[in-house]
């Protein structure tokens, strides 16, 4: 939940800063903060090839300028409304519609795309907004504040559910950031979208948008895209904060290559997943990784073997349990006899037999995988690191030796295993 409680908070003290009058900005100051949150956002976006943030960002500095623009008091309050409720109306559809596009990177035609999408945009708003401006004698620093359209409020509400949803089902910084900003825009638009606290709440909004495309860059660093476990990087970051006692647990998947030759590479990624998705729930206070291939390493700080061998036990019970489930083998890769085409004839005549062969679905496979895992536990306050993960390793090696599927660890003699190896492994 970091990724939408930290922007969340963020918006939170925002708030705090400027309604107990802790901190008010002057205008000049909200916009130059706004200026260069959106500066920083569109480089940030455009160095880690974020274009949905980039966009976002693109369309909450256009929202602002429009909004500063009819709204500073030189057009008619008409003028200022209609403004409003453009502004209201669009930023909701395109934060959605940004959160349900793909990532494409930087490519001219995806660039052009919403370059023309904003664009004509920007007219529309600018054609329904643009009366004969006031004379000069008729001209205030600001219009009156305006309410917002009923139109607007469900807008923003239907966003932020629709946002909401998809960040709960992906958990991406994107969508939190998105999900946060829009909510941020809409306490700016809801304060009269011109003036101090309005344009300080856009840029809160460009902040959000910015830390969304950190967050994401520091979700790849650290975390494996195929698998969401945290990544080698993570790993090693890890070690360096433990303090003995602590166990080590490494987990091997058994005949994974064998998996990845009969099956192909594809389902051998959907192996991982399943693998992956049982180590995250693994119990006794560990925390798993993705050190590479089919390896996994389980940290667990302040356990002993003896403390974790229960948890490893129903973590290895929960994948040898779990089955992946394929379709049947593909029609091209059967073999063709010399007498298929007389075959595909004769079988014509039968025709009430071809008609229930149609109605009949392709036969499916399920297989089932398991897990070989070594744990071994820090020995002493001064030894390394790395001699407890090579007692692990060694320990993970005699699992494998005595049939696979099992847990060995090293400071005991090798056990029969459990259950026998099923499946494919």
């Amino acid at each position: 939940m970091k990724p939408l409680l930290m922007p969340a908070i963020f918006l939170l003290l925002v708030g705090a800063l400027l309604h107990t009058g802790i901190f008010l900005p002057s205008a000049p100051l909200a916009l130059y903060a706004f200026f260069g949150a959106c500066l920083a956002g569109l480089l940030l976006s455009w160095r880690f090839h974020s274009s949905r943030i980039f966009s976002a960002l693109l369309v909450l500095y256009l929202a602002q300028q429009a909004i500063s623009y009819f709204c500073a008091g030189s057009f008619p309050a008409r003028s200022a409304s209609i403004a409003l409720t453009s502004v209201g109306i669009l930023v909701p559809l395109n934060f959605v519609l940004l959160s349900f596009s793909r990532e494409r990177g930087f490519c001219w035609p995806s660039l052009a795309s919403t370059g023309t999408v904003l664009f004509i945009q920007s007219v529309v708003v600018l054609v329904l907004c643009r009366p004969e401006p006031l004379p000069a004698a008729h001209r205030v620093a600001h219009s009156p504040h305006l309410p917002l359209a009923f139109a607007v409020e469900v807008g923003f509400a239907a966003a932020a559910i629709i946002l909401l949803i998809r960040y709960a089902l992906f958990r991406q910084p994107a969508e939190s950031g998105l999900l946060c900003a829009l909510a941020t825009c809409f306490l700016a638009l809801d304060f009269g979208g011109s003036g101090r606290i309005p344009t300080s709440y856009f840029s809160a909004a460009a902040f959000i948008l910015a830390g969304a495309v950190v967050e994401t860059s520091y979700l790849l660093a650290y975390h494996d895209e195929l698998t969401a476990l945290p990544s080698r990087r993570a790993f090693n970051d890890a070690l360096l904060r433990l303090t003995p006692p602590y166990s080590i647990a490494v987990a091997d998947i058994d005949h994974f290559k064998r998996c990845n030759d009969t099956y192909g590479h594809e389902t051998g990624d959907q192996v991982l997943q399943l693998v992956a998705s049982r180590l995250a729930r693994v119990s006794g206070g560990g925390q798993a990784y993705r050190c590479g291939g089919e390896e996994f390493v389980i940290l667990f700080p302040g356990k002993t073997a003896t403390a974790v061998l229960e948890p490893l036990e129903q973590l290895r019970r929960d994948i040898e349990a779990s089955t992946l489930r394929l379709r049947g083998p593909d029609r091209r890769r059967q073999t063709r006899g010399p007498d298929r085409r007389n075959q595909r004839m004769r079988g014509r005549l039968h025709t009430g037999h071809a008609i229930r062969q149609l109605g009949q679905r392709p036969p499916a496979w399920e297989i089932s995988v398991t897990v070989s895992i070594g744990v071994a536990t820090s020995a002493t306050e001064k030894q390394p690191v790395r001699e407890v993960m090579h007692a692990a390793d060694k320990a993970l090696y005699r699992a494998k030796a005595a049939g696979r599927n099992r847990i060995e660890s090293a400071s005991s003699s090798p056990r029969r295993s459990r259950s026998k190896t099923a499946g494919i492994a």
